[in-house]
């Protein structure tokens, strides 16, 4: 069991999604109730996606996904700030799901990965 209050874990997720749904079951059966932001209705702003960005320790391209980038219109030579933007504006292009914990963000593929932040 954890000791890790829902305070503490946030998972930005998509209940549509399979491994979204794999992850917060996975955190609540490690005794984790995370935050739960359902990011495709509540999208995050350019710079909290930044500091997501920053907490994963990647590129905004590493969390694109291509297929829904493509539909949104986001041109593939997009890159830094504006592909932040792009992304915001477009959340379903956003990988998913993503797990914060306070300076450390994980995403979710595979699900288990999001267990070394905590």
């Amino acid at each position: 069991m954890s000791d890790v209050t829902n305070s503490d874990v946030t998972i930005y997720h998509n209940p549509r999604c399979s491994k979204s749904r794999e992850t917060l079951e996975l955190l609540r059966s490690r005794g984790v109730e995370p935050t739960v932001i359902e990011y495709l209705k509540t999208p995050p702003t350019a710079a909290e996606l930044a500091a997501l960005l920053a907490k994963l320790g990647k590129e905004p391209r590493a969390i694109t996904r291509s297929k829904e980038a493509a539909e949104a219109g986001i041109a593939k030579d997009l890159d830094g700030d504006a592909l932040i933007a792009a992304l915001s504006a477009n959340p379903g292009a956003i990988e998913r799901p993503i797990v914060v914990k306070g300076d450390r963000a994980r995403l979710g593929r595979p699900p288990e990965s999001v267990l070394e932040i905590l």
